[in-house]
């Protein structure tokens, strides 16, 4: 009674003091230990015991011998303090003593060894006893959230990773009594594939594969109850062997928990290789949600639009969603300035029917923090708490001073962490330099690089990830007879060249995000510390890195500029891009544009994306060097890029494709390209060479190149993908503001089948066979079929140049006129064919799936282009007969010599070529169009040249139903003695 007066009287007085357990005046520090925040290897922790696990897989680093990956997964002395931590969270001493208690410092952690705790006061100490038992590493569950609100309904969203890798992996989730789980109300989603109904699960496409792929399922589910204690969930016949991200992701639809209270959930996996493995179940393979009774899914709303945009409300105004199974008559939004210390009714506008809320007229500037206060009903009481910061965050809050030596990717990184954890915002670099390795990206989180700030890439990227498979076998190359890629049909890491399957080396690094914005008017350079090599696993382990922006599994990503609705385009004579406004004047004020350079081998590498901008982003002003691919978007869909312009690259600048490097493929969909200018040794727009899976409905309008040493427009399956559908200069982006213009390219148009067949599931064998009376040597495929491509309509464009006239690596200026050396060739359309049987030394002994032998290009539309090449070939020339196309050499120098100047097409269905012409700068005697193989050919309206020593203006091979109209050829050159041509 005494006591409880005095704390009445000192809170009267408004007086706090503390209050004294009769045991003890002392804080008493704990030696117990419990399961760390990463503990793999530990089973169970009893009063006196540790149970570690122990075991094997398979794991190699990019410099593990292909034959050194089968590892042991015991725990080390030094690896053993990362997983435990005090129970009570207080700081100890660990000391591991051998059987014979003499200390272990090193080694393996063994049966008999001893772990002797000392707590934080130095005096308490426990004694471990430890044993090692052969399991599988524990792997991690994750709720997305930890609590709901009872009474209502909501999606509960839970995340499992396997603790190792393994093939045919069973996982078991144990769900709860009160949470019902059906196949028709929660989906999943296995190592990134993509969400499914549990009842569709054995239906999911597995991918594009070869039939010596040894899954024909994504995986099998069984739901199980148990009495009185809930549902297990089991899913089999998993391919855990990629690794990205979460393995599983579950959502159950509809739960509604009508007790508040703790609700249990555990996981179990099992492995099949190198050996069955069965992982504990405790840990971090546990977790608990908790019901409340009071609102406790009280959360901010994030603008996800892929246009950054700043309005009066854009950091003044906050959106809010809860859930309530009963309106209360009264409830306040209330907010705090000082983390929670005093709390203020909020103007906010509340709308308890539906469970959101508004305010507005926020301070700029000021951390807020929000929650809801519920006077009545159900849910009566205090809401969790959400916070908000009204303004760009500068990152010197951080402690991120700019600095042009000091490395801040650790500062950097943690602000990131921190403004993911409030729910998300924006971090603002400022004037100055900031120097990172790999800043780790985060949902929700941009990054926002003003006008005079600098990110410039470091050496010590993080290393590339260890994987089940090596890649060895294949890390890059053209040999038509390297079978590194065929070698096993199951490893996915030799699908592909090295820089597209390891995702880690990079300057940005983002894996299953939602929500990324990287924008602003700074620069952002690799600043030499980027490689641009596929010999890159060769460097030291500190050099690398070769990716500037690394994006996987993501969904929600911008970069870029500030974005302007002006479209951009190209001056000659100021060799500038510049934007075009309404009055029809020029800006050439580049101020808004991002600037980047120095990327290594991709600026942005985005694989199985989906939702991506990029837009208003100028590469190479300062620093053109080190500059390789620019945008290569793998497995994306609804992609769209606008406004950017590279001053010269080595590689491709916008490449939709498709590749194995997730352990699986993805088909490709829906790109909106538009303006896009510059000068590359390689192709400005290319869909491939990684073409896995199917690629459909492109529109790219308005391209100026530059300079191409490829070709400035490329289409090419080359692994089985069918890519149809794909627009170029047709207004689908919008209204066209010119003509696409095409300089210097080897060839405009390269638009190819081969049959590579870079898949899971490949075989391939070597045959010697003669083409034209040339003896080949070389692999073909025999269990996938060829890929399609159809549907192609080619419009509005002007061409000259014609040569491989790129200034890349040019060292006297800009560009070097065409002086005869420079390589060039005809516009190209090749689809593919395999040899006949005859022809093969000893027969061809295998037919593809479908039985097909060729691969047509079906359906392509050539309108309104106007073609005027360098000319000069001889009347010899007319006679050449490229090659097939195949593994190994799918490229334009592939095809030498063709035996036409200004249209080349084989194995071809539906050709139509109208309202365009055809011509060149020096008289060429070879055909002007030649058809072979091409099965259905309407030509009209079209211009063309024949020289005088070539009395045929249309060259057909084996081609059939070859309709002209309206075809006027002038003779030796143009617009000389015009002639209409009669078939």
């Amino acid at each position: 009674m005494k006591k409880f007066l005095l704390l009445v009287m000192v809170g009267l007085m408004g007086i706090t003091v503390p209050v004294m357990s009769n045991s003890s005046k002392l804080t008493a520090f704990s030696s117990e230990i419990t399961f760390g925040t990463r503990a793999a290897n530990i089973a169970k922790i009893t009063n006196d015991s540790l149970i570690l696990i122990g075991g094997s897989t398979y794991r190699f680093t990019v410099d593990t011998p292909e034959d050194k990956g089968l590892v042991a997964t015991n725990i080390t002395v030094k690896d053993l303090h990362a997983q435990i931590r005090a129970k009570d969270g207080s700081n100890q001493k660990y000391t591991v003593l051998n059987s014979n208690g003499i200390a272990k410092t090193e080694g393996e952690l063994v049966s008999g060894d001893r772990l002797v705790v000392l707590a934080e006061d130095g005096k308490t100490s426990k004694t471990y006893q430890i044993k090692v038992k052969t399991m599988a590493l524990s792997g991690q569950l994750v709720l997305q959230k930890q609590t709901l609100t009872a009474n209502t309904t909501t999606n509960l969203t839970l995340y499992f990773t396997a603790g190792q890798r393994s093939p045919d992996a069973t996982v078991k989730i144990f769900i709860p009594k009160g949470i019902v789980i059906t196949p028709t109300n929660t989906t999943v989603n296995v190592i990134g594939r993509g969400d499914v109904m549990l009842k569709d699960l054995a239906s999911q496409s597995i991918g594009r594969v070869g039939t010596k792929y040894s899954y024909s399922k994504v995986g099998e589910f069984n739901l199980s109850k148990v009495a009185a204690d809930g549902t297990i969930l089991s899913l089999e016949h998993l391919d855990l062997r990629p690794s990205n991200g979460a393995d599983l992701k579950i959502v159950i639809a509809g739960v509604k928990l009508l007790n508040a209270g703790s609700y249990p959930f555990k996981a179990i996996y099992t492995t099949s290789k190198p050996e069955a493995l069965t992982s504990a179940g405790t840990g971090n393979e546990t977790a608990t949600l908790v019901a409340t009774s009071t609102v406790s899914d009280f959360e901010r709303l994030v603008d996800k639009s892929l246009h950054y945009k700043e309005t009066p409300g854009t950091y003044t105004k906050v959106n809010f969603k809860f859930s309530l199974s009963k309106a209360p008559l009264n409830m306040r939004l209330m907010q705090s300035l000082d983390k929670g210390k005093n709390w203020t009714a909020s103007s906010a506008a509340i709308d308890k029917t539906n469970g959101t809320a508004v305010v507005s007229n926020l301070k700029p500037g000021q951390f807020y923090t929000f929650r809801l206060s519920v006077m009545d009903g159900p849910h009566k009481g205090l809401s969790n708490t959400t916070s908000f910061y009204s303004g760009k965050v500068d990152v010197k809050r951080f402690g991120v001073i700019p600095s042009e030596n000091e490395d801040r990717t650790l500062a950097i990184n943690k602000a990131i962490d921190e403004l993911n954890k409030i729910g998300g915002g924006t971090l603002l670099f400022t004037e100055g330099t900031y120097n990172v390795r790999t800043v780790h990206l985060k949902s929700n989180v941009y990054l926002y690089v003003d006008k005079g700030a600098v990110i410039k890439g470091m050496k010590g990227a993080d290393a590339p990830e260890t994987t089940w498979f090596s890649d060895k076998k294949y890390r890059s190359g053209l040999s038509p007879t390297a079978p590194g890629p065929y070698a096993d049909p199951e490893n996915y890491m030799t699908k592909q060249d090295v820089g597209h399957h390891y995702f880690r080396n990079t300057m940005f690094f983002g894996e299953r995000l939602d929500n990324v914005k990287i924008i602003g008017s700074g620069l952002i350079t690799g600043n030499g510390n980027l490689v641009n090599g596929d010999n890159v696993m060769n460097n030291t382990p500190d050099n690398r890195a070769d990716k500037m922006f690394t994006l996987k599994l993501c969904t929600n990503l911008e970069i870029g500029g500030i974005h302007r609705q002006e479209d951009l385009w190209y001056d000659a004579d100021k060799d500038e891009p510049y934007y075009s406004l309404k009055d029809g004047t020029k800006s050439f004020d580049h101020d808004g544009m991002l600037k980047i350079e120095r990327a290594g081998h991709f600026v942005l590498l985005a694989t199985g994306t989906d939702n991506i901008n990029v837009h208003d982003t100028y590469f190479g002003k300062f620093n053109s060097t080190n500059a390789r691919d620019i945008y290569d978007f793998m497995g994306c869909n609804h992609v769209t890029v606008t406004n950017i312009y590279s001053k010269v690259s080595s590689d491709d600048l916008v490449k939709p494709g498709s590749d194995c490097a997730l352990g699986f493929t993805r088909p490709a969909r829906n790109y909106k390209v538009r303006n896009i200018i510059g000068d590359t040794n390689c192709n400005l727009f290319q869909i491939g060479s990684e073409t896995a899976d199917d690629i459909k409905d492109i529109c790219v309008d308005n391209i100026y190149v530059l300079g191409a040493n490829k070709a400035g427009f490329s289409i090419s399956t080359n692994d089985g993908a069918h890519i149809s559908d794909i627009h170029l200069n047709c207004g689908h982006t919008g209204k066209l503001h010119s003509r696409s213009k095409m300089l210097r390219t080897r060839t405009p148009f390269f638009i190819s089948i081969s049959n590579r067949a870079r898949i899971l599931g490949a075989e391939v064998g070597r045959y010697v066979f003669m083409e034209n009376g040339i003896k080949h040597d070389e692999l073909l495929v025999k269990n996938v079929n060829i890929g399609k491509v159809e549907n192609i309509i080619l419009n509005g464009i002007d061409i000259s140049e014609v040569y491989g006239g790129s200034s890349h690596g040019g060292k006297n200026g800009r560009w070097n006129p065409y002086d005869g050396k420079q390589t060039k060739a005809t516009p190209i359309v090749a689809g593919y064919k395999l040899p006949d049987t005859e022809v093969v030394q000893g027969g061809l002994d295998f037919k593809l799936p479908n039985g097909q032998h060729t691969g047509y290009i079906k359906n392509i539309v050539f309108n309104d282009v106007h073609v005027l090449v360098k000319g000069g070939n001889p009347l010899a020339d007319k006679e050449s007969t490229p090659p097939e196309l195949g593994v190994g050499q799918y490229n334009v120098a592939n095809l030498n010599i063709q035996p036409s100047y200004g249209l080349w097409a084989r194995h071809v269905k539906e050709l139509t070529v109208k309202n365009s012409s055809f011509n060149y700068e020096k008289k060429d005697s070879r055909y002007a169009i030649f058809l072979d193989d091409v099965l259905g050919a309407k030509i009209t309206d079209v211009k063309m040249v024949l020289a005088k020593e070539n009395n045929t203006l249309l060259g057909l091979k084996n081609a059939t139903d070859v309709e002209t109209k309206n075809i006027v050829y002038y003779q030796d050159e143009w617009g000389n003695a015009a002639t209409e041509f009669s078939k």
